[in-house]
């Protein structure tokens, strides 16, 4: 399979947008390395609009919503493109149910909008409030939740919009199989249009830190973290390039006066300095030492009291550009509890080998989800995010794949898996290892998509019919 790929030619106009090119569109995600034209593009506001494209087309159909997964999910080459970014309406709310029904092109942070005033707030989401609901459940995303699973713990029910443009309701009674089919599924089954989440009571909460070796993190977060209920949010900054030493973050439930007023993060925060020294880091090896021992003492220090509100609705603008030589990307790692050690040591030493530009290894621990068909967690497991920069010239995709396909060797061996929204490196024996439901998944995905109409840059990879027609 060909992809065709524009990213050194028109990497300044993918971030957000699309452009008209011999009555084809480019379209690609926020990495700008997965640029592909499309054939047609529609920005639906209501279901029937949907509906009616599917059935008034015959080719491929992708889906796209705030575009941050780094992996040619948003578009396929010829399709017809689905931009959700307009299908963004409330549709229901009580507040005594501590429930909200939102069409999935919405953004975590318009719903943090509407229920801030309730105070109520999401139960399950990512570190950053704007990524569209749609592609968060696509990708069962996950965040610094204690106590909690992945994000189709706290949705109530879905619609979805099938290749026949049938218009589906699916939870855990009704459409079970799609149900835990679609959340998780990237697109591949059909189009999410609603989605019923559970909401909890927005709290104050107290951030503390602590310093540790990183062979004493295992005791100190069984001890003082998990199954603790006055922990909201925690999750711990792995330093490299030693790996020696972790800082814990926690977030506590608190009754103390707020020491920040604003409920949510202000939309027109200028994050200039944040940028500048994200790149400081990533430019000169010694910054990651003056990060470790100047800038993230001073970064956290005290023991601020915000809203939980507030500490969930960061934004994505806080984190460098990309720019047209070099991105800032992303992998993740699933591991077994007990494997712990053991994979940071050989992570470590991969690392190292390959001479990688770690910015930053954040963990976070993550309950078993046993729901979604394409779960990447079946046991309890640490989350290892791994932020990087690299070059996107051809020799430097290259020493990424190298080092990707180590680290999944590793992840694997030690009985792990790994996150699917990123570069697609992974062998499809590295695939289903880790996704080992992966044939029920395509078993429906054939009974609900005979035509095999939806499709992105992932599916064309690893869904079987897609390899014996490229």
């Amino acid at each position: 399979m060909k992809i065709v790929n524009f990213s050194f030619i028109f990497f300044v106009i993918v971030q957000f947008q699309s452009f008209a090119l011999e009555n084809k569109t480019i379209v690609s995600d926020v990495s700008g390395m997965n640029a592909v034209l499309v054939d047609s593009i529609i920005k639906p506001t209501r279901s029937n609009q949907i509906v009616s494209a599917i059935k008034n087309s015959k080719g491929k159909i992708s889906i796209g919503g705030g575009r941050y997964s780094m992996g040619g999910q948003i578009a396929y080459r010829d399709s017809l493109h689905i931009d959700m970014r307009q299908f963004n309406k409330i549709i229901d709310f009580d507040k005594d149910a501590q429930t909200i029904t939102v069409q999935s092109g919405a953004t975590w942070r318009d719903v943090q909008n509407y229920i801030d005033p309730y105070n109520l707030s999401i139960s399950i989401m990512q570190s950053y409030a704007n990524f569209t609901l749609g592609g968060s459940l696509s990708v069962n995303a996950h965040g610094r939740y204690i106590g909690t699973g992945s994000l189709i713990e706290s949705v109530t029910f879905i619609k979805v919009i099938l290749a026949n443009g049938e218009n589906i309701f699916a939870n855990r009674n009704q459409n079970s199989d799609i149900f835990y089919a679609v959340i998780g599924g990237y697109g591949a089954l059909g189009v999410i249009t609603e989605v019923g989440l559970k909401l909890v009571k927005n709290s104050k909460i107290n951030r503390k830190t602590t310093l540790l070796k990183t062979e004493d993190y295992i005791q100190y977060f069984a001890k003082n973290i998990n199954n603790n209920s006055t922990v909201v949010l925690q999750n711990g900054n792995l330093y490299p390039p030693d790996y020696n030493e972790i800082l814990s973050i926690v977030w506590h439930k608190t009754d103390k006066k707020p020491t920040v007023e604003s409920r949510l993060t202000d939309k027109n925060t200028n994050y200039f300095f944040t940028k500048k020294l994200t790149e400081f880091i990533a430019d000169y090896e010694f910054g990651k030492s003056i990060r470790k021992n100047i800038i993230d003492p001073i970064r956290y220090l005290g023991s601020p009291v915000v809203w939980r509100n507030y500490e969930a609705s960061h934004d994505v603008l806080e984190l460098p550009d990309n720019h047209k030589d070099k991105v800032y990307a992303l992998r993740e790692y699933f591991i077994p509890v007990e494997k712990f050690g053991e994979f940071i040591t050989q992570m470590k030493e991969i690392f190292i080998r390959n001479q990688t530009n770690i910015i930053n290894v954040s963990i976070r621990h993550v309950k078993a989800d046993n729901e979604s068909l394409l779960s990447w967690a079946t046991t309890e497991v640490f989350s290892f995010v791994v932020y990087y920069r690299q070059k996107i010239d051809k020799k430097s995709i290259a020493q990424v794949k190298k080092w990707s396909l180590e680290m999944l060797d590793t992840t694997l061996k030690l009985g792990g898996s790994y996150y699917l929204p990123y570069q697609i490196f992974a062998t499809n024996e590295q695939f289903n290892l880790a996704y080992q439901n992966a044939g029920k998944f395509f078993t429906l995905k054939h009974k609900l998509d005979k035509n095999n109409r939806f499709n992105n840059q992932l599916w064309d990879k690893y869904y079987p019919p897609n390899q014996t027609s490229n």
